[in-house]
């Protein structure tokens, strides 16, 4: 006869490692867990045919929000491009079918040229998915259920840039956080007035827990990720022009420490690499820079990379080597420790999203719509290229062994079967 203790223990451990199995596999935001960009999916196909897509989904009006997946539904944002309404769209993972659409007419208003009324990347959580946009008149953060059902809104004001609202939500214990680094409404010319912010909200209620504001310079669209340090409490870490790479308590708000290290506009998200801390700065003319910090009250500058470097694409790593994707074509291996390039390599093309590492090897997608995979290697290898048919300013998302790559009007998976 069984022991009924050890029955019931073993049930509990097998709850745990299907719980953690998977949580492992959900894609919550931007570039995933943390930002990284990094899954260790083994069913990821590195070469393929249209033929080998699981599905490919026609999606209303076009966007460059990024996948984010939740168990057995991929969530994003599309917008119509000439009235403005935005899109919140849930899509069966297993099926690709559009399982909903919420529809919400704002009113048209500026934009880059390379953006859209829809290029901000959801979060989502076991309960909600939550997304951001800006109008003329608001900025939105809201909350639906899995199922579609508007469950909180807030607005934070006006949003005053050049180019547009573009930066995503994240998620931290039981708060959203989102930043709202603006530019100074005077020097663009905007009626409404600015204020440069970092908040975060409670993810049931939608309440503000803390916002601390922020100084005004340029707008940034840096989506903040979590540093643990050897011996201390957690810290949300953060770009903006103003101010660089600063940090905050994610419980509080209050700044632990910031270091000012950017002379242009900031879009990557900040990536940490051992001791070290990544981000980088640039603009369209050019002058980028990766620099590399050592955090902490003493924060001081590593080293800097200034030959090639990316603006848009946020880096990527393995381990102790860092991949830095120019918007130009030009993919840069480099010890992260120390800074040593290993290799630099033009693949050609132009690059508005960002990188993912699955396993072995890196996936970016071109603005033509092209998948280049690379090896993750200190030896560069070019392993194979792929047209989605369409153009893409999106970042690949992995999730249950899948890979979902975003055209502007397309949503397409591939991968989950055993090799």
């Amino acid at each position: 006869m069984k022991n009924p203790t050890s029955c019931w223990m073993m049930a509990c451990l097998l709850a745990i490692a299907v719980c953690s199995f998977t949580n492992a596999q959900d894609w919550t935001r931007f570039r995933g867990p943390n930002g990284t960009g990094e899954s260790e999916a083994q069913t990821i196909p590195t070469k393929w045919t249209e033929a080998d897509y699981n599905w490919k989904t026609k999606l209303p009006g076009i966007g460059h929000s990024s996948p984010t997946i939740w168990g057995d539904k991929v969530f994003l944002l599309s917008a119509n491009p000439e009235n403005a309404t935005r899109y919140v769209l849930c899509v069966g993972a297993v099926d690709g079918k559009i399982l909903w659409t919420r529809e919400y007419p704002t009113a048209p208003h500026h934009l880059h040229t390379r953006s859209s009324y829809a290029s901000c990347t959801p979060a989502v959580d076991a309960e909600h998915v939550y997304i951001a946009w800006s109008d003329p008149t608001s900025t939105w953060l809201k909350a639906f259920t899995h199922d579609g059902n508007e469950v909180w809104s807030v607005d934070f004001g006006p949003w005053v840039s050049q180019h547009g609202f573009g930066t995503s939500p994240m998620l931290y214990d039981d708060m959203v956080v989102i930043t709202g680094s603006q530019e100074n409404s005077k020097i663009v010319g905007s009626p409404q007035p600015s204020e440069s912010y970092v908040v975060a909200v409670d993810r049931k209620t939608g309440e503000i827990r803390w916002k601390t504001s922020r100084e005004i310079d340029t707008a940034s669209y840096t989506v903040p990720s979590v540093y643990q340090p050897a011996d201390g409490e957690p810290e949300l870490v953060c770009h903006s022009t103003a101010e660089g790479i600063f940090s905050l308590d994610p419980k509080t708000g209050k700044q632990n420490w910031a270091i000012d290290v950017f002379t242009m506009r900031t879009i990557s998200l900040p990536i940490i690499v051992g001791d070290l801390i990544f981000g980088s700065t640039g603009s369209g003319g050019g002058g980028n820079y990766v620099v590399a910090v050592r955090p902490g009250k003493a924060a001081s500058v590593a080293y800097e990379i200034k030959t090639q470097a990316p603006y848009v694409p946020s880096p990527v790593a393995k381990v102790d080597l860092l991949f830095l994707w120019y918007d130009g074509g030009i993919v840069t291996c480099i010890d992260a420790p120390t800074g040593k390039v290993h290799w630099r390599e033009r693949v050609g093309g132009n690059y508005s999203g960002s990188p993912v590492r699955v396993g072995d090897y890196l996936y970016c997608i071109s603005e033509d719509g092209e998948v280049v995979v690379l090896a993750a290697d200190q030896e560069f290898q070019e392993v194979s290229r792929h047209s989605l048919g369409e153009q893409s300013r999106s970042t690949p998302a992995v999730s249950g062994g899948r890979m979902y790559l975003r055209t502007y009007s397309h949503l397409i998976s591939i991968g989950g079967k055993s090799s």
